[in-house]
């Protein structure tokens, strides 16, 4: 399986860029994992209702277009279904089992992500009930991708 991420801004903290680097490095065995940055639309300072609809609008547009072809799409969204590491990891082989190659995980901007955008993929999937900034997402989700690889393969994973 190829896993990619395609996402909304960059990492401004280096904690969250040394985390992630570490376990893009740890995929690479299982296949690797691809992440795709994309810039954050422009807002003013103080943006109405109607701006921020904008830039959702606009940045899941962005998003969409950046998914590989063919790609089994999730959503990471606040409005999605939560799962174990156990589920997520027999996902990955149901897809891998029905000749499925490519997973891409996609995760919004800061106001959250259009309708248009949550209507398009496959599945959407919630961390959990509480709420996390899209960048601490990001890396939660490449240590749950490697955690389902590991699983996969019957592999140690807690240590």
């Amino acid at each position: 399986m190829r896993f990619s991420v395609v996402c909304i801004g960059k990492l401004k903290e280096a904690y969250l860029r040394d985390g992630v680097a570490e376990f893009v490095k740890r995929m690479r065995p299982y296949g690797g994992v691809t992440i795709t940055e994309l810039n954050e639309s422009k807002i003013g300072d103080k943006p109405s209702d109607a701006d921020r609809l904008q830039v959702v609008n606009e940045e899941g547009q962005r998003l969409l277009k950046s998914v590989p072809k063919s790609a089994h799409m999730v959503l990471l969204d606040v409005y999605g279904k939560t799962m174990s590491s156990e589920e997520l990891a027999k996902a990955v082989s149901d897809l891998e089992v029905s000749g499925t190659s490519d997973m891409c995980f996609i995760i919004g901007g800061a106001f959250g992500v259009s309708e248009e955008l949550r209507n398009s993929v496959h599945y959407k999937l919630s961390f959990s009930p509480m709420t996390f900034t899209h960048q601490m997402v990001r890396l939660l989700l490449v240590e749950q991708i490697y955690r389902a690889c590991k699983i996969n393969r019957r592999e140690p994973y807690h240590w």
